[in-house]
């Protein structure tokens, strides 16, 4: 997955959009699902809980086959992009002590993976205006370069390939 450049304003706006129509979807969704079971299906004992957890669940079906239906839309390009490169993040997190561990012996594979890392991570932190932890990005950041120095490596975002991940 290649790093893009996104507009900040048009991101924040689409996400914040597809947030509110999803958090109103649900609401209503489960209100009116929950509501026309209970109608249809009353209880004696007058507890519905099983109808209301049944019109959250299918309001939450619902919004998600919507959600995937029309992830290719124009509207959506910058928040799916940006879910899929958290997701993309995520995996290498979870092999990052490998990573480090065999970047520390000169592996390229495992110090590309860690770069692509922190650049999306910079990106993302970015887009989100969290720019508390960019000065501990940096360092981190300069002690992979440091690395990658030692073993004369050159480091571009752009050579990063998810499969490499397979081998740690």
């Amino acid at each position: 997955m290649q790093l893009i450049e996104i507009n900040k304003a048009r991101y924040r706006k689409h996400l914040n959009r597809v947030i509110a129509g999803c958090a109103v979807g649900l609401a209503v969704g489960s209100l009116a699902i929950s509501q026309t079971l209970i109608a249809l299906f009353p209880d004696e004992s007058g507890t519905h809980f099983h109808w209301n957890v049944a019109g959250v669940v299918i309001s939450a079906l619902g919004l998600a086959w919507l959600l995937n239906k029309y992830r290719t839309h124009p509207f959506m390009i910058e928040v799916v992009y940006v879910w899929e490169l958290k997701q993309a993040l995520n995996k290498i997190t979870r092999k990052m002590a490998k990573l480090k561990a065999a970047g520390r012996e000169g592996n390229s594979d495992a110090l590309l993976a860690i770069h692509y890392s922190y650049a999306g991570s910079k990106l993302l932190w970015q887009l989100d205006d969290n720019t508390i932890t960019m000065d501990d990005l940096a360092i981190k950041q300069a002690e992979l370069d440091s690395v990658a120095a030692k073993y004369n490596l050159t480091l571009d975002a752009n050579d990063y390939d998810a499969s490499i991940l397979k081998n740690f």
